[in-house]
């Protein structure tokens, strides 16, 4: 049974990464940087996310949502400056992030940041956040319960950050879309926003991957698409058509975020995660 009237916070978690190696998948480069790439592309939409929502808040009338909202906006910092620490142990291994960040720094700040935009720019962007916390709640599930990435060896800490992150998201997978219907709504700005959205998140990650793969000193091949079916086929990534149906999912015209994932799962890592339980500590 679901916990009802849950009530969203954020987790002051640490993680060290001295420790940490630079392919902590073992023998898998290009699994191991599909991840890092996270590290870098999360803190700078995680921002936007922020701000856009604090622009929304003077438009809640219903105080549950508000609550939600307020929590969601400090779990996402939170989120945000995880992955800084986390990138910033790739700088030790000889692979310097800066100029793929530069380039997610313009793309956020500049062409997606126009305060001056009007309720219609306002409800455009809180319909692509919408959309893309559908995507990172199914993330989030499927990290969760994917066993074979402890059985290849992964890094625990760098696993916990993972999974810390993947219940936070699964845990306030309902927010934004919540905010989005209070706000406006409309089924045709909901898909448009996800047919927009998904390319745009596949595009940058895809950017993000190469990237990596390129200036890494280790890695003798550049990214190819074979490297990621055969990573999902091993279980170290989710497989393409499972990543294909949940996006179908969002399309039908009764969905809601509720209906992915399990929030008692999300909250049961939560009280294990050794981070979550030195952060209560």
């Amino acid at each position: 049974m679901e916990p009802e009237n849950l009530a969203l916070r954020p987790r002051d978690v640490r993680f060290d990464w001295a420790a940490l190696p630079a392919h902590w998948i073992p023998g898998e480069p290009f699994a191991t940087h599909m991840f890092n790439v996270m590290h870098l592309l999360l803190p700078e939409g995680e921002r936007w996310f922020v701000e856009v929502f604090k622009e929304a808040l003077p438009l809640i009338t219903d105080e549950r949502l508000r609550e939600d909202v307020v929590g969601f906006i400090g779990q996402e910092a939170m989120h945000a400056s995880a992955h800084q620490g986390a990138q910033d142990h790739l700088l030790q291994h000889g692979i310097d992030p800066a100029p793929y960040v530069r380039q997610l720094e313009w793309f956020f700040r500049e062409r997606l940041d126009r305060p001056d935009g009007g309720r219609r720019w306002l409800v455009a962007r809180l319909a692509v956040i919408a959309a893309v916390e559908h995507m990172t709640a199914f993330l989030g599930h499927w990290v969760l319960n994917s066993p074979k990435l402890d059985e290849a060896g992964a890094d625990a800490t760098m696993l916990d950050l993972l999974r810390w992150h993947g219940a936070e998201e699964v845990e306030h997978r309902a927010v934004a879309y919540d905010l989005f219907a209070h706000v406006d709504g409309g089924f045709v700005n909901r898909v448009a926003a996800m047919a927009i959205g998904f390319p745009a998140l596949v595009w940058l990650w895809i950017r993000g991957v190469r990237y990596l793969m390129t200036v890494d000193p280790r890695c003798k091949g550049k990214a190819r698409w074979r490297d990621l079916v055969r990573a999902g086929r091993k279980g170290l990534l989710p497989t393409v058509p499972y990543l294909v149906a949940s996006i179908l999912r969002y399309f039908k015209p009764g969905y809601h975020p509720s209906q992915e994932g399990s929030t008692s799962q999300a909250v049961a890592y939560l009280a294990s995660s050794p981070a979550a339980l030195a952060a209560e500590q």
